[in-house]
């Protein structure tokens, strides 16, 4: 299992066009051979969940059965068509599971019961929710505490906000030197801990995922470079 995702950025005059993508793009996919799970999203522009969009810069996830079938896609398809028309720039990153807990549309489209828990090296994050509508004041008067606590982590290298709906359906990827940093920032954090309790105690969530991911490789680029381009060294 390869599981793609690629940040897409057009010109402010193709923001439409990017709308449109949004509705087309979903039949070529299904039909994508080898594609077992993908969602298309937009962006938010901040590093998290954000309720300011970036109606520039889009994201398409994918579950792909092998490299060859993402090469497939990558290198003849009708969205990879698209994307070099219109499109101002993008960047991909491949990852392998680590770990995932949760179900994303009622699926475990990264699989469960992993349980690497010995890897060491750079890892991706991927958590994502459906939040209740009658809890929407109490998750996103959280966010912002969660931003700047995860921006000033230790062993934070980047994220991006993406999602499916805006308010409602989110997920943020980030990208750590290591899973014991994750650790660190999710469950050794007295303020991220007491954002989990409120969590749980209160029920945000009615349907919520956790993954971990290994990098590698990536290709592309945004805003001119590849946004782990600076940190090579740990890839």
């Amino acid at each position: 299992m390869i599981v793609s995702l690629t940040i897409i950025r057009y010109p402010k005059k193709r923001i439409p066009l990017a709308f449109l993508s949004m509705a087309l793009h979903h039949l070529p996919l299904m039909l994508t051979k080898g594609c077992s799970f993908y969602k298309l999203m937009g962006s938010g522009r901040n590093g998290t969940f954000d309720l300011k969009p970036d109606l520039q810069q889009w994201a398409l996830l994918a579950v792909w059965d092998t490299q060859q079938d993402f090469d497939a896609f990558n290198n003849a398809s009708f969205v990879n068509s698209w994307w070099k028309r219109f499109a101002k720039e993008r960047w991909t990153v491949l990852l392998k599971p680590i770990s995932s807990h949760g179900k994303w549309d009622g699926k475990e489209p990264f699989g469960s019961g992993y349980g690497k828990s010995d890897f060491e090296g750079p890892v991706a994050v991927l958590t994502r929710a459906t939040i209740r509508l009658n809890k929407l004041k109490g998750f996103w008067s959280n966010v912002g505490t969660v931003a700047n606590l995860m921006a000033a982590a230790p062993g934070y290298i980047t994220s991006f906000g993406i999602g499916e709906a805006p308010v409602y359906r989110q997920a943020t990827f980030s990208v750590w030197k290591s899973v014991e940093d994750v650790k660190t920032f999710a469950y050794r954090s007295a303020e991220h801990a007491e954002v989990i309790r409120k969590t749980r105690e209160q029920d945000w969530y009615s349907e919520e995922l956790f993954a971990r991911f290994q990098i590698i490789g990536t290709e592309g680029s945004l805003n001119g470079k590849d946004p782990l381009a600076i940190k090579t060294e740990i890839l």
